[in-house]
């Protein structure tokens, strides 16, 4: 009998439990709000769209504490319908009415796909993004929502998502592998056999969410894929993929790669609205994905590093999301690895 058991695919009733209860708790939601670069470009970009959502119907989706709802209220909608299946919502019908908002704001608690409404919408509304994106994988409630309940030509905030990738140098890594070769200098006890056994270790296949500072970014971000919510489908988001090139700014060691995402709101009478989670933007709660390689690869000005993402759902949960990239640096050969996000880590894709 084998040591190794096959991991258990979940029910899909548990994922969506557990998906849910994750926002049962406060700290995920002081989280998101403090997130003023998030929360100000939502209410900037539905505030800008104001003329859109003057005397119509909103539905937000995934709507947390219902702050995206109120500010669809103060913008001017006739009515906003604030759908959210995890017991937060017994908190957000407090703060419509303590916001004297609930002649407006009508919450509803119930997941997206078994409630119901009493009319067509003109506007959908959801901060569906979780990191990398795609992690919760909460867009489908979002595609769900406007093609049952979106009039024909009817406005959705935001519009757009975008996903890019840069090679990086992360020196925090490179400085956790050297440590155990210091030890022995520090309490006369040589671990640096430990190496191999953290490389493995820190270098793994976990899609780790990490703030990335510009000067690790070794050249131009390069857009993989692009999602327009107003035809992406379903099907489509089982495997989101593209083609990147990157070439890089200088000498240094790649030893991992970096994923970020936008997201796009229409401008109205302005120009668009991006909220960026990229490393060369103000900080987010998303942060970036790091994508570490087996080994460090050495490069030098324009050494390229050339590939292909393609990210899809767990085998294991589909709310989870796995990137899959294979990539080929300077003349090396290609290389191959695919990435997940571990089992237990909650991100954030609602509010």
């Amino acid at each position: 009998m084998s040591h190794f058991t096959k991991k258990r695919k979940l029910d899909k009733n548990v994922q969506d439990n557990l998906y849910f209860d994750s926002y049962s708790d406060v700290t995920i939601h002081e989280e998101m709000i403090a997130d003023t670069v998030r929360t100000n470009t939502y209410r900037t970009g539905i505030l800008r769209n104001s003329s859109l959502i003057q005397g119509k119907v909103v539905l937000d989706v995934g709507a947390g504490t219902g702050v995206l709802s109120i500010f669809c209220a103060q913008a001017g909608a006739r009515k906003v319908y604030a759908v959210e299946a995890s017991s937060i919502a017994d908190q957000a019908v407090k703060i419509v009415k303590h916001n004297k908002m609930e002649d407006i704001i009508d919450v509803i608690k119930g997941t997206l796909e078994t409630i119901d409404l009493p009319e067509q919408v003109d506007v959908i509304v959801s901060e569906w993004m979780g990191y990398a994106l795609l992690h919760e994988s909460m867009l489908n409630s979002v595609l769900f929502a406007r093609d049952k309940w979106l009039k024909a030509g009817g406005l959705i905030l935001p519009s757009k998502a975008e996903l890019y990738i840069a090679p990086i140098n992360d020196f925090v890594v490179e400085d956790r592998l050297s440590f155990w070769s210091t030890v022995k200098d520090q309490y006369d006890v040589d671990m640096s056999c430990m190496s191999d056994f953290a490389r493995k270790c820190i270098m793994s296949n976990d899609i780790t969410v990490n703030l990335v500072t510009v000067e690790d970014v070794l050249s131009h971000p390069s857009k993989f894929a692009e999602l327009d919510l107003y035809s992406v489908t379903t099907e489509q988001l089982k495997s989101v993929k593209g083609a990147f090139k990157c070439e890089c700014f200088g000498s240094s060691a790649v030893n991992a790669l970096c994923v970020w995402f936008t997201v796009t709101f229409p401008g109205g009478e302005e120009k668009p609205l991006v909220l960026s989670t990229s490393p060369f933007k103000p900080e987010t709660h998303w942060k970036q994905a790091v994508l570490y390689l087996d080994e460090p690869v050495d490069v030098r000005q324009d050494t390229t590093v050339v590939g292909e993402v393609n990210m899809s759902p767990s085998e294991d949960s589909s709310r989870h999301i796995c990137i899959h990239v294979d990539y080929t640096i300077g003349e090396l050969k290609k290389q191959s690895k695919t990435f997940s996000i571990p089992d237990g880590y909650s991100g954030e894709a609602q509010q």
